[in-house]
C-alpha cells in the first residue's frame, strides 16, 4: 500500500536476495487469488520489542477471523494497553503478510487501518467469502481469536 503511513524501513544492511523476493511476490499473488490462507516468509521487521510482540501476535490470528486490540494486549500480559497495541498495529511494516486487517474493535467496528477502512473491509470480505460453507478455518495451527 503505497499511500500507508509508515512502510518498511530498508536497512543499511540489506541485501538483495532474488530468490527471497520471488517467493514474497508469489505468495501476496497466491493470498489475492485465494489460494494462501497463511504466508511463509521470512521477516525481520523493525521495531521495539513491544511493537515486534504485537507483530507476532497478529501472525496467530488466524484467515477470516478477527480480533480486538484489547484481546491482544491482554494476550500479551499489558491488559491496559490496547490503544498502544493500535499503535504498533499502524506501524506494521508489512500488511497482508502480518494481517493487521483482522483487528477490530472490542465491539467488533472497523477502526484504524493504515490502508483506510474501506480496504480494510474489502480484505474481512474476501477471506469470509472464501471459507463460506467450512466450518473452521483450518489453515493455521495457530488458536483462533474472536472481539
Amino acid at each position: 500500500m503505497t499511500e500507508q503511513r509508515y512502510g518498511p524501513q530498508i536497512g543499511t544492511d540489506w541485501v538483495r536476495d532474488p530468490g527471497l523476493f520471488k517467493e514474497a511476490e508469489r505468495q501476496p499473488d497466491a493470498y489475492f487469488a485465494q489460494e494462501l490462507r497463511v504466508f511463509d516468509l521470512p521477516l525481520a521487521s523493525r521495531g521495539t520489542d513491544f511493537q515486534r510482540g504485537v507483530w507476532q501476535a497478529l501472525t496467530g490470528v488466524l484467515y477470516a477471523t478477527t480480533t480486538s486490540y484489547g484481546a491482544i494486549a491482554a494476550d500479551l500480559g499489558r491488559p491496559s494497553a490496547s490503544r498502544a497495541v493500535g499503535m504498533a498495529n499502524g506501524r506494521n511494516p508489512v500488511s497482508i503478510v502480518i494481517p493487521c486487517h483482522r483487528v477490530v474493535g472490542a465491539n467488533g467496528s472497523l477502526t484504524g487501518y493504515g490502508g483506510g477502512l474501506p480496504r480494510k473491509q474489502r480484505l474481512l470480505d474476501m477471506e469470509r467469502r472464501n471459507t463460506e460453507g467450512i466450518s473452521s478455518p483450518r489453515w493455521s495451527s495457530a488458536a483462533t481469536r474472536s472481539p
